[in-house]
């Protein structure tokens, strides 16, 4: 069913940043903002690097509260006492990291605009499906989430969803009764004040 509450906010990190320097800005918008989840989403294959990133973002993000994942590296997530994983490749490796990480891990799966790999990502143990992106551009296939498969999962399936990918505030708005999370990322990095982003991000307009 829609949503009575508003949905939840999902950070999702960079993928590329100078931790120095993202870190604090991180500390800012999570203390400006309820946020419950970050997403380390840094596109990297040097495990040295991951492994500060994780660390640093752990503690920022657990001295509040806020759960922190990892994408795609789930045993990473075991070893440096991450709270699970997201996949981006959809519902293939779910069920392995289930396995691997235990029940209480959070696990979840963007899924881009297919219906059905949401349905077998949820089938397959995933905490929550994500579907985007909601707004076209010119990376990618170009293919967007419609607000139709928003709203049709909210009325059929109980595995939380998540919109994520171009999001405005207009479409923040349009989508918030039928999602249980926000995701946010690029929306808000690249503004001179990443809280003040996410805060006009969050405002509907008139």
């Amino acid at each position: 069913m829609p949503q009575s509450d508003p949905p939840q906010i999902y950070l999702i990190t960079p993928g590329h940043f100078d931790l120095a320097t993202f870190a604090p800005t991180l500390e800012r918008v999570l203390d400006g903002r309820d946020i419950a989840c970050v997403r380390l989403s840094l596109v990297t294959q040097d495990e040295t690097e991951l492994t500060h990133a994780c660390d640093t973002l752990r503690d920022i993000c657990h001295a509040r509260d806020v759960a922190l994942v990892i994408d795609s590296h789930y045993r990473l997530a075991a070893r440096l006492g991450l709270d699970g994983v997201h996949f981006t490749d959809g519902p293939k490796q779910v069920r392995a990291a289930r396995k691997e990480l235990g029940k209480d891990a959070i696990i979840g799966a963007y899924c881009g605009q297919s219906r059905d790999s949401g349905l077998s990502a949820g089938e397959a143990g995933a905490d929550y499906v994500s579907f985007g992106p909601v707004a076209a551009s010119a990376l990618g296939s170009g293919e967007t989430a419609p607000p139709e498969l928003f709203y049709w999962w909210s009325q059929m399936i109980e595995v939380p969803l998540v919109a994520e990918g171009g999001l405005t505030a207009a479409l923040a708005a349009q989508l918030a009764p039928h999602a249980d999370f926000l995701a946010i990322g690029d929306e808000i990095w690249n503004s001179d004040s990443a809280l003040d982003g996410l805060r006009a991000l969050l405002t509907p307009p008139d």
